[in-house]
């Protein structure tokens, strides 16, 4: 075989391969991301272990043709494989060399201050609350577990589909919810159920513990279970060939509407180092339709750019690295890292990753906590000192230690003036059986309770006794409340147990939620969907919650 024809088909037996590996692996034809470069090291070495065969293949043929002309050959063969090392060298060098340049041992400065740290007041930022809404108390793992047995009770949905697993927290409607879409069990349900697609996802409360499956008007067709062209993955990078995806996110706009949300990333540091969020891709898993935003365009229903992950990352390397690289291995003067996970809380419209922040010699202790915005990137620290996460959950779970409950990773709540650790404890199911608050201060002033009420009224009973605050201490001064008006039309009604008392949730077509006790007006039983109400309401703590005061019909 001619020297030509084993570079032509050499040639083409890594275009092949090539195709069928970029279709399976999907890398982005992005010169900053390594993968780019790990797969051109893939076609070279292909190329070459394809043209040796062919020569092999090529020298055998010709010992039983008698051929001679070994020396010429063999020349060829040096001169080829020299430059074909040559070529294999390229790739791997912009790999060493690129990620030496762009690590933190050269660019420890560059490291810290990819983010800026805002300082901030915990008693502004967090005022105090008769009852926590704006934080999801429950852990993915419960949610799943939830979100599971509602699932199980469908039989028509569950013998094809199943949940993702994968819980993405969401501010809907100004309420935190936990969402997870379904997929298909395996290839061959996909084969039968591809027309009809994924009918629906499940939706957990994660503060009163409860969950349902919605429905989709128009059912999801592009997803992570589906097969070929209908492969989210593959569709996104057929899309945005040359973008380096970060996380992929399912959420839910305040319409009830599914898309993924598709953190695009770029390195701030050198070819490879400091990788960020740079833009968002929105992508519509009906349609297959997608728009790519600008970070600082992102629409504010949008919850999840970041990560948790991404999130304490950049925070260690502002904290570890301002005073050089040396220092951050050897001395550690100045150093400071998060702890080992984080929490969610939902303030204003957005959702905010929280955890504490500790000195890299551990001792047990945190020198405050960050709260870090999830679709923004925004910081903000507190100088609140105290015991660290793990100290407070192990605290709680002494508590309640002949039950052998497990504790939550747990958030952050103002009681009184008193920086407060809150958490739920799950017995060895993950089910949620108790409520615990812990005085991040002194963590020896820990209380239980079957309810989240019962629960913060044990704590400032112990707050008292412990002579943390005085009796005028333990309530803000009641303030006179001011009646307001509203027309609206009813979208959504939900009954929630709380402390024991049925309570009717009206969410209306205003995006806000209007809450009253049925014992209080038992008429609140006669309203149905698409009814048109004119409301009397006060405000609460909570912006988009409203306490119901009064109401009558609106119809014509």
């Amino acid at each position: 075989m001619k020297k030509q024809t084993r570079l032509i088909l050499a040639a083409v037996i890594t275009v092949l391969v090539g195709a069928i590996a970029y279709y399976v692996v999907l890398p982005p034809l992005n010169v900053y991301s390594t993968m780019f470069w790990i797969s051109l090291v893939f076609l070279v070495a292909v190329f070459g272990v394809a043209y040796l065969l062919l020569s092999v293949k090529g020298k055998i043929s010709a010992t039983f043709k008698g051929a001679a002309s070994k020396g010429a050959d063999s020349a060829v063969s040096k001169k080829f494989y020299r430059i074909w090392l040559i070529v294999a060298a390229v790739p791997l060098a912009v790999l060493l060399i690129g990620s030496l340049i762009s690590s933190t041992f050269f660019n420890a400065t560059a490291y810290s201050e990819i983010i800026s740290v805002q300082e901030a007041v915990f008693e502004e930022d967090m005022p105090e609350t008769d009852l926590v809404t704006n934080i999801p108390l429950m852990d993915s793992e419960s949610a799943n577990i939830i979100g599971n047995r509602t699932l199980g009770a469908l039989s028509e949905v569950v013998s094809q589909y199943q949940v993702n697993g994968t819980y993405a927290q969401i501010n809907y409607q100004g309420i935190p919810r936990k969402v997870s879409t379904l997929e298909y069990v395996d290839f061959f349900k996909w084969i039968n159920n591809r027309d009809k697609g994924i009918p629906g996802y499940v939706m957990v409360d994660p503060v009163n513990s409860s969950a349902d499956y919605v429905r989709f008007n128009t059912p999801i067709i592009y997803t992570d279970s589906a097969y070929f062209g209908d492969d989210l993955q593959r569709t996104l990078r057929f899309s945005y060939p040359t973008k380096i995806f970060g996380s992929c996110m399912f959420e839910i706009d305040d319409a009830g509407n599914p898309f993924y949300i598709v953190s695009c990333m770029a390195p701030k540091i050198g070819l490879f180092g400091g990788m960020d969020v740079s833009e968002v891709v929105i992508f519509d898993p009906c349609t297959g339709d997608s728009q790519l935003y600008s970070l600082e365009n992102t629409p504010s229903w949008v919850d999840n750019v970041f990560t948790g992950t991404l999130a304490s990352q950049k925070y260690d390397w502002f904290g570890t690295l301002k005073n050089g690289y040396w220092n951050s291995v050897i001395g550690n003067k100045d150093c400071k890292v998060t702890t080992d996970d984080f929490g969610y809380i939902v303030l204003g419209d957005d959702i905010w990753f929280f955890t504490g922040i500790t000195s890299v010699s551990s001792d047990e202790s945190n020198i405050g906590f960050i709260i870090s915005n999830a679709r923004t990137g925004e910081y903000k620290f507190y100088p609140v000192i105290g015991a660290e996460e793990y100290s407070a959950m192990g605290a709680a779970q002494g508590e309640v230690q002949e039950k052998g409950y497990i504790a939550s990773f747990p958030s952050l709540i103002n009681v009184s003036g008193e920086a407060t650790y809150i958490m739920v404890l799950k017995d060895a199911n993950g089910i949620v059986k108790t409520h615990a608050l812990v005085n991040v201060e002194n963590y020896s002033i820990v209380a239980t309770g079957t309810t989240q009420q019962e629960a913060k009224q044990a704590y400032i009973e112990l707050l008292r006794q412990e002579g943390v605050i005085q009796e005028e201490d333990s309530a803000p001064e009641e303030q006179p409340t001011e009646t307001l008006t509203a027309e609206l039309t009813v979208t959504e009604l939900r009954i929630v147990t709380v402390d024991g008392e049925s309570v009717m949730y009206i969410t209306g077509d205003d995006g806000n939620l209007y809450k009253q006790s049925i014992a209080e007006n038992e008429a609140l039983m006669l309203i149905r969907n698409g009814d048109k109400l004119s409301v009397t309401y006060t405000e609460t703590e909570v912006g988009q919650i409203r306490k119901l005061v009064r109401w009558e019909s609106a119809e014509e």
